[in-house]
């Protein structure tokens, strides 16, 4: 090279050498990019994988099966083959007989309830009305006080309150009921004074109802003047603010009982006119309105001024189910309603008539009652050509129009409106005055059914009243009420069709489904009950609690979740249409069903077998899964040895179950489902009743089972004290919902201490479910084991791991016909597995026993992890009990492609997610002087504005005057906004494909390539991985199990997402409509609609309008 560069200096010769080294490096640096991966350092013999994994498995089928007992409970069950029948069930025949025992036992309240409506009406008619009258009654509210001298106060009367176990252990008298009145009603009003005394002759017929039929809860008579009776009589307690809020009129099972179905279209003015508090008051009118609607009734909004526009576009020419999901839908919209313009109200009405013109001619809605609500202040013009167009003569739309405000200038105008529409005219001067002037339409609807005497029988969907009691008495037992509407019959009211009121009694859906009983549905059976529409009433699947802090809190929407949200493999919605049309019929699917909160799947094909209950709105349903869950197993035993085994001190039965009936005698509500079996076995008590069939069977499963205490026991005995207590107890329980453990070593030294225990409802039997060991095991290979972890606070809490459980199925065969007897197993601390897993990984092949490899190698990683990729043993502690993508994306991702392992999709229709912007800045703005000032003197007015509502006595205004700082209160309440809403997710479930049983292979990572070995761990649902750990694959992902929301949001650039999301609000499921209808009679006076409102108020209803200043800007 120096030869070719002759006349280059010296410098110039070092220059040129250096760029030759910096070239050759650079080539080298770039040539080095695009080398193959370098292959792993580690080697993994397969046959060592292999001796790991057998090992493993060995040592731990003898561990299991030794203390768990299984082979021995297991050749018990087999020496009695020959003397069991397995039958097999007729799902069908099994559905109807369900139906008409609910059929029944819903048919004796109806009973109950028709006898109240009798009372009334008879009590009514002999009764005159006395405006003088004078007469003391059980306030519910003001029993048992006493004033400052110890005497009781005016309506408290001494009043004997005992706990009732019945009755949710809630203290009443179930010699008499009480009397409630919302805190707006004056409770010495003379139409209240005579209402109570007239209903007073309920009494005797409350106490005759319970003694005839002792599963009956609560019985009541909502009276529209407001007062509530209830029986059994009970103290009521107002909230924090000194309010009763309750108010009976505005409950659902009042409102559908005292009138039809009925379309809606809403009509608010937004003209200029209506700024400040008017728009204040209207919004509270139209949330009022929604109030009372259910979702039989169908409803639309529509906002004008210059022009027409509905609230939600998505909306516009048709009217949408009322349930709770559009009406808080439409709360929401009002809320956001802005002032503007001129209100032009014909163009508006036109719209509503012809909206309630097409939906009645495409038979759709309710087609029963049509309204126009009309709110506005009053300024309004060419309205009569509309209604000689579109409503005269017949007047098929019945026309409500609510005046706002205190100006009287057009109440002639609003009134003629109503009078010539068969409406009603109402004026709504203040926040306070809505409730009472929205009633009166209902009032007006009811008019035609009064008229013709027509006792509907409703039922409501299922609900959690939580109102019905004070925060100490609340119960969050899922309720359906059944009710019917109480008239006058006097022949001078006739045409006035005047509604007293309404009865009611609630059902516990709990003691109704007590009548599909669990142990005839097999091991993942079920049943359920839906209504008209289509909602659930009662599913084991339904979740209507979510967790706020730690408060248990109903969901927003828990009782409008439909069928298909549930059952969502239904797609083609057979079973739901089915069912809503009440057919009686039966259908197949291939269900995915999620178990321990989703984390799992089982593949199940079930048989769906279904009717309705006659002589209401809802249907049954009855779930059997195909294979072991259509098939029963009989045995037999007499009842001395049965006896003797039953009473073994480890030994207890399926508390939710009923074995015998212990709640209608008041002496057999003290006695657990043992005693009371043992009690009818001996014949010691003759009149209790006890199924038979399940009887049978725990005794049988008692002797089968008892030679495992006297096994548990020897086990104890021979355990030296300084052999290592790894086995914390073992367990089984069998189908008929007997449960047996035993503990191997303290009851302090459990490491799960709420297993087995009401505490852990997922580990016992219950109404709804057979245990999740139970369940799991079920569906593993006979003789199988299948694992799973224990958390300390449960899988979606920041707990830990600490217990292992394993178990496996007893199956008994007859005729070649397999059934599920039983399932055995033991918990064991996760340290104790994770020593013999670390023992067994020592083993190798080599003569003289040094082990060239090890899982405690610093180049090899190992995991054990179960059938759904949960590790449950890891050299890192912390990754115990995490999902295995988490922490090896790269392993998962390989192992779903070579089809290992599979990813399935499931779907939440129930969750409940936090909102895109729940995540605030920290950062706090900076506040002006000035707007410190407003706050201050804002804050300075309301309280003085709270003072004076608090101190008014303006004689019969004072209750008026509660009501109004209620709604004050309410108004000013800083609105703590949830966090979480009701949403749909989808999220991943993975399931090792069982018939691979080993794979290898390469991971491909940018620099290397990892190895990777997977073994099945024999007689388990384990699976052993041993990978590469030089090799890093941190650039692959992690794999996550998390829910995703599905979103249906508009951008303005979507026009399709647009589209989707009109197309989901608007869509509307098939539903069956209810049978009746009463929406006109030839008879009624329809010149009873209503009057100017009395202007007179009370300082704090005054001081109203200066509040307006103070109250939020959502409400103005």
């Amino acid at each position: 090279m120096s030869g070719l560069l002759p006349n280059l200096s010296h410098p110039q010769r070092r220059a040129w050498a250096c760029l030759q080294r910096t070239t050759a490096i650079l080539w080298l640096l770039l040539s080095g990019t695009s080398l193959p991966p370098t292959w792993g350092q580690t080697k993994i013999p397969p046959e060592t994988v292999k001796l790991w994994a057998d090992t493993f498995g060995r040592d731990l089928y003898n561990i299991v099966t030794k203390y768990s007992g299984s082979l021995l409970l297991q050749k018990k069950y087999k020496d009695v083959e020959p003397s069991l029948k397995i039958q097999e069930v007729d799902g069908l025949q099994l559905v109807r007989k369900f139906s008409e025992d609910m059929e029944n036992m819903l048919r004796r309240k109806v009973e109950a309830v028709k006898s109240l409506v009798e009372a009334a009406e008879e009590a009514d008619l002999n009764h005159e009305f006395n405006a003088s009258l004078v007469f003391d009654y059980y306030n519910s509210v003001l029993i048992n006080e006493r004033d400052e001298k110890g005497n009781f106060v005016e309506l408290g009367a001494e009043f004997i309150l005992e706990s009732n176990a019945h009755f949710s252990n809630l203290r009443v008298n179930t010699s008499v009921s009480s009397v409630q009145l919302p805190t707006n009603v004056y409770n010495k009003d003379p139409d209240i004074l005579n209402g109570v005394y007239m209903s007073e002759a309920l009494n005797p017929v409350f106490v005759e109802n319970f003694q005839r039929d002792p599963t009956l809860t609560w019985q009541y008579f909502g009276s529209s003047t407001g007062f509530f009776r209830i029986y059994p009589g009970i103290k009521w307690t107002p909230d924090e603010n000194g309010v009763i809020t309750f108010d009976c009129r505005n409950r659902g099972w009042y409102i559908q009982a005292a009138t039809s179905p009925k379309d809606i279209v809403i009509l608010v003015d937004v003209s200029g006119s209506m700024k400040g508090l008017r728009m204040a008051i209207a919004k509270h009118t139209i949330t009022t309105i929604l109030d009372t609607l259910g979702e039989n009734d169908f409803v639309n909004i529509i906002a004008y001024n210059d022009y027409v526009h509905y609230i939600e576009p998505c909306f516009k020419g048709i009217l949408v189910q009322a349930d709770r999901d559009n009406r808080e839908h439409f709360k929401q919209l009002v809320d956001e309603l802005v002032v503007k313009g001129v209100g032009v109200v014909d163009q508006a009405l036109s719209e509503a008539f012809q909206i309630l013109k097409q939906f009645q001619e495409a038979g759709q809605g309710s087609l029963c009652n049509q309204a126009i609500m009309l709110i506005t202040d009053g300024a309004v013009e060419g309205y009569e050509p509309v209604f000689q167009k579109y409503n005269w003569p017949d007047c098929k739309v019945r026309v409500f129009t609510y005046l706002i405000g205190r100006e009287v200038t057009f109440a002639d105008r609003m009134k003629w409106i109503a009078c010539n529409n068969k409406g009603y005219y109402t004026q709504i001067s203040t926040l306070a005055d809505a409730q009472e002037n929205v009633m009166e339409y209902l009032h007006v609807l009811s008019r035609p059914m009064v008229i013709n005497h027509d006792h509907d029988i409703i039922w409501t969907e299922a609900y959690m009243d939580t109102k019905l009691f004070t925060s100490k008495a609340q119960s969050l037992m899922l309720l359906t009420t059944v009710a019917m509407p109480v008239f006058s019959k006097k022949n001078e009211t006739r045409s006035h069709g005047i509604l007293l009121g309404v009865v009611g009694s609630d059902v516990t859906l709990r003691e109704l489904m007590k009548l599909a009983p669990r142990y005839k549905l097999g091991v993942h059976g079920y049943a359920f009950v839906n209504t008209n529409n289509g909602y659930i009433l009662s599913h084991p699947d339904l979740r209507p609690l979510y967790r706020e802090g730690k408060k248990l809190k109903p969901k927003p929407n828990y009782n409008s979740v439909d069928l298909s949200e549930v059952e969502w493999e239904d797609q083609a919605e057979a079973l739901r249409t089915a069912m809503i049309n009440g057919e009686t019929g039966s259908l197949s699917m291939d269900v995915k069903v999620p178990l321990d909160k989703g984390k799992r799947v089982l593949f199940l094909t079930n048989d769906y077998f279904f009717t309705d209950i006659s002589d209401t709105p809802f249907s049954l349903g009855v779930v059997l899964s195909r294979g072991h869950g259509e098939r029963v197993l009989l045995g037999n035993t007499s009842v001395e040895e049965g006896l003797h085994d039953l009473l073994h001190p480890d030994l207890t039965v399926a508390g939710d179950w009923i074995y015998c009936i212990t709640d209608i005698d008041p002496d057999h509500r003290k006695l657990s489902q043992l005693e009371a079996m043992v009690r009818f076995l001996t014949g010691e008590d003759p009149d209790l009743e006890c199924d038979e069939e399940l009887v049978r069977e725990v005794l049988f499963d008692a002797v089968v089972t008892a030679p495992m205490e006297a096994y548990w026991t020897a086990l104890v005995l021979n355990m030296s004290d300084d052999s290592e207590q790894g086995v914390d107890m073992a367990f089984l329980g069998t189908r008929a919902g007997l449960l047996r453990s035993s503990l191997f070593v303290g009851s302090e030294k459990v490491s799960d201490r709420k297993f087995l225990t009401p505490e852990d409802e997922a580990s016992i039997f219950t109404m709804d479910h057979f245990p999740l060991w139970y369940r799991q095991a079920s569906e593993q290979a006979p003789g199988s084991f299948v694992f799973s972890l224990r958390w300390a606070e449960g899988p979606d809490e920041d707990g830990e791991p600490v217990a292992v459980t394993a178990s496996t199925a007893v199956t008994v065969t007859v005729d070649e016909k397999m059934a599920i007897a039983a399932a055995v197993g033991i918990q064991m601390k996760v340290g104790f597995l994770q020593r013999q897993f670390w023992a067994a990984t020592q083993q190798c092949n080599t003569v003289d026993g040094q082990c060239p490899q090890s899982c405690k190698d610093s180049d090899l990683g190992c995991f054990v992890i179960d059938n759904n990729g949960f590790i449950l043993i890891s050299e890192r502690s912390q990754e115990t009990g995490r999902f295995l993508g988490e922490v090896d994306g790269a392993l998962v991702t390989q192992l779903l492609s070579m089809g290992v392992f599979i990813q399935v999709t499931m779907y939440d229709y129930q969750a409940m997610c936090k909102p895109p912007d729940a995540h605030h800045s920290a950062a706090q703005p900076v506040v002006s002087p000035i707007s410190a000032l407003v706050t201050v003197t804002r804050w300075l007015l309301r309280e003085f504005l709270l003072l004076l509502l608090e101190w008014s006595t303006w004689g019969p205004w004072h209750d008026q005057g509660a009501e109004a700082k209620a709604v004050f209160h309410h108004s000013h309440k800083h609105k703590k906004h949830d966090l979480l809403h009701p949403c749909d997710t989808e999220y991943p479930a993975f399931v090792h494909q069982a018939a691979i049983q080993e794979a290898s292979g390469l991971i491909t990572c940018e620099t290397c390539q990892k190895m990777f070995m997977m073994r099945q761990i024999p007689g388990s649902n384990l699976l052993l991985l041993v990978t590469d750990r030089t090799c890093d694959c941190s650039t692959y992902p992690p794999i996550l199990q998390k829910a995703t929301e599905q979103r249906w949001t508009l951008t303005p650039s979507s026009a399709h997402n647009a589209s989707v999301k009109c197309d989901r609000l608007r869509s509307q499921k098939p539903r069956r409509r209810p049978d009746s209808c009463h929406a006109f009679h030839p008879e009624e006076n329809a010149q009873d609609c209503g009057g100017a409102s009395d202007t007179l108020a009370s300082l704090p209803l005054l001081l109203l309008p200066l509040g307006a200043w103070v109250l939020p800007p959502q409400l103005l």
